[in-house]
């Protein structure tokens, strides 16, 4: 077997340029497809937890007939003393956060502008609201007494060129079907990277906001965090919430598990297209190889070589040229993806309502995963090797008379 790798290398060595290009092609091939899957992998994952973290915490009590999209303000519709549930809740070990929240929609007019906007009522001093509290650019956080103040996002101060201090109208719906009408003054500013959010989203104190919709003692929701995901099913079990619905992240978040599995369908047929590209290279490099060498292996079959062990010669060829181009792959992808996984790539505002069901940031973190790095370099072997099976069969079916007799 030694020799067989022996007469391997140096055939490969033959032609310098164009085995170097074939390596590349399968290095370029892997470091494409481990980012590609990193990146796809990073996206879902930030999605999903700007979602929970945003939207639908990990679990979230409600009303059977709520539903965020119209942001009922009934009575029936709603969670009555929301906050005596929520301190039951909170003595459960694995809750990190409960915060009864109330939405309702409505329209901010500052000057000549006036905008549609989301009012959301929070509970100040909940740990549920870190993420915007550590998000807070400019200004301070809300506290619970404030009746006159709010937090809106910075796209929405950009886009109004508003400022800490400014006073704002806003107009929003009641329970009763009518709308009112006051003005507040801007709290602070915060920012979650999430511009179809941001733009749209307005905080409260939850009493305010029960006192301007005319919803005193009721909230829309419940919202819960948990210290790790995987306890959501027992933390549901063991909620007491008589007469409301308990839904779970997966059961909210549907669209965002439908995506990634059309993502990681489209992801497969990706990869099909990538090491297709690859395969053809390999094969179209050891076929030229066998037309240049029928001469070659003519003698070889009259010295006594067998055809298994000519098919050998160029498999072993294409092994070498998968080896060598994997590992080139992996040490161009994996610094390059662990790069990204730390500083990003942005994109900006990727149009997605924040009503969508699906929050999407302004920029994606690849996430590399251990999987990846195994999956991708045994497909990039796997599917190097059997490109070279043809060729390998082709040369091993030469006849060595018919060989010797080649001008090649």
């Amino acid at each position: 077997m030694n020799y067989i790798i022996k007469m391997s290398l140096r055939n490969l060595a033959r032609n310098k340029r164009r085995s170097v290009f074939s390596a590349l092609a399968i290095s370029i091939g892997t470091a494409l497809l481990l980012f590609m899957s990193a990146t796809i992998r990073g996206e879902m994952r930030g999605s999903l937890d700007l979602t929970i973290n945003l939207y639908t915490g990990h679990l979230q009590i409600h009303t059977e007939d709520y539903k965020d999209a119209n942001m009922s303000l009934k009575h029936a519709d709603m969670i009555e003393a929301p906050f005596d549930i929520s301190r039951k809740i909170e003595s459960i070990d694995q809750v990190k956060a409960v915060s009864p929240r109330l939405n309702a929609s409505g329209v901010m007019a500052f000057k000549n502008e006036t905008i549609g906007i989301q009012v959301v009522g929070i509970d100040p001093p909940s740990p549920a609201n870190d993420i915007y509290r550590e998000g807070l650019v400019e200004g301070n956080f809300l506290t619970a007494d404030d009746r006159e103040g709010v937090l809106i996002g910075l796209p929405l101060a950009e886009n109004l060129d508003l400022s800490i201090g400014d006073p704002i109208t806003l107009i929003v719906n009641t329970s009763d079907g009518n709308a009112d009408e006051q003005q507040f003054t801007i709290r602070g500013i915060y920012t979650t990277d999430t511009p179809g959010y941001d733009k749209v989203t307005i905080f409260m104190p939850i009493e305010k906001a029960q006192t301007i919709t005319r919803t005193e003692n009721y909230a829309s929701l419940i919202y819960i965090l948990l210290n790790n995901m995987d306890d959501t099913d027992a933390v549901k079990a063991a909620i007491q919430a008589p007469g409301y619905v308990i839904e779970d992240w997966e059961e909210m978040n549907k669209l965002v598990v439908l995506v990634e599995k059309l993502s990681n369908a489209m992801m497969f047929f990706f990869n099909l297209m990538v090491l297709g590209v690859t395969s053809t290279v390999i094969m179209n490099t050891l076929l030229m190889a066998v037309y240049e060498r029928t001469r070659e292996m003519g003698i070889l079959g009259a010295l006594g070589m067998k055809a298994k062990q000519i098919k050998s010669l160029f498999l072993t060829e294409a092994t070498l040229l998968a080896i060598g181009g994997v590992l080139v792959g992996l040490l161009i992808g994996v610094p390059l993806v662990l790069y990204y996984a730390q500083v990003g790539f942005f994109f900006g505002d990727m149009g997605i309502s924040a009503n969508s069901g699906m929050m999407i940031g302004n920029s994606i973190y690849p996430y590399p995963t251990f999987f990846d790095v195994i999956s991708v370099s045994v497909a990039a072997l796997l599917i190097t090797i059997a490109s070279g099976y043809y060729p390998a069969s082709q040369a091993a079916k030469l006849e060595p008379v018919d060989a010797l007799h080649s001008n090649n």
